[in-house]
């Protein structure tokens, strides 16, 4: 954990927050922010920035805590669906520097434009040229 990591101080108990589960490497709290109400974040228990830098092991192991927790807030909200959201890095809109989940409840009627951004257009040929380039880094990695 580091000083000065908000997550970190929820984890140490300095901040309050609404917990809804914990485990050995898991804690997962209501947002005091809600997009939605039920909207829930799941952190890691060992600090790691993005999902990039977390152990294989984190990420094969946060996804059923992932689903679980999904389920619930579902169940309990009658929701309709539930946006799923890791955000890595300060370009990718990731506000806290520490590996977390966003779990939001979505309804039919809610107002909430998380789905609606602009997309781009590739022009012929480009999107299959730019798949055999990022292929072959995928294969390297």
């Amino acid at each position: 954990m580091t000083t000065d990591c908000i997550f970190c101080k929820i984890l140490r108990k300095e901040i309050p927050s609404a917990k809804i589960f914990e485990n050995d490497k898991f804690y997962a709290f209501l947002d005091i922010s809600p997009v939605n109400f039920g909207h829930a974040i799941i952190i890691t228990k060992e600090h790691t920035e993005t999902m990039i830098t977390a152990k294989s092991s984190i990420l094969r192991e946060i996804m059923p805590v992932a689903k679980k927790i999904a389920i619930a807030i579902m169940k309990y909200h009658k929701a309709d669906g539930f946006n799923l959201c890791i955000n890595n890095c300060k370009a990718a809109g990731q506000l806290v520097p520490h590996l977390h989940i966003h779990i939001i409840p979505r309804f039919e009627a809610d107002s909430v434009t998380i789905d609606k951004q602009k997309t781009k257009r590739y022009l012929p040929g480009e999107m299959e040229k730019l798949a055999v380039k990022i292929k072959e880094v995928v294969d390297s990695v």
